[in-house]
């Protein structure tokens, strides 16, 4: 486990461009955020061969599922909401001293 990271400018729900690996190109919304590992889980990308065994208490057939595997955060950026292109998150103070973050090409907030 890496303990060196730097602080995860990612959340859950957010759009996320993918921009290297087999899925390059594919926007979707992130489904899980591991800081500890610095790994994200996105919406389409990064599909996955598992091999489930059935259980019929919670209702899972079995047998090969395809599933979206987490993938390291450096390969995914922000897709801005009001400009619509891949950005970098910058951080804001605002009048009130709460902190925001930002896109870095039109300084627009991301709405959380």
């Amino acid at each position: 486990m890496k303990t060196d990271r730097a602080p995860v400018g990612i959340r859950r729900g957010d759009t996320v461009k993918v921009m290297v690996g087999r899925s390059k190109g594919l926007t979707g919304k992130v489904l899980a955020v591991y800081p500890e590992s610095g790994r994200v889980t996105v919406e389409h990308a990064n599909i996955i061969k598992r091999h489930t065994r059935p259980n019929p208490a919670k209702n899972i057939r079995g047998g090969i599922v395809d599933k979206e595997g987490p993938m390291d955060i450096s390969n995914v950026m922000l897709v801005c909401p009001s400009c619509g292109k891949h950005t970098r998150a910058g951080h804001t103070t605002l009048p009130d001293g709460t902190k925001v973050r930002t896109c870095r090409r039109c300084n627009a907030t991301f709405e959380h």
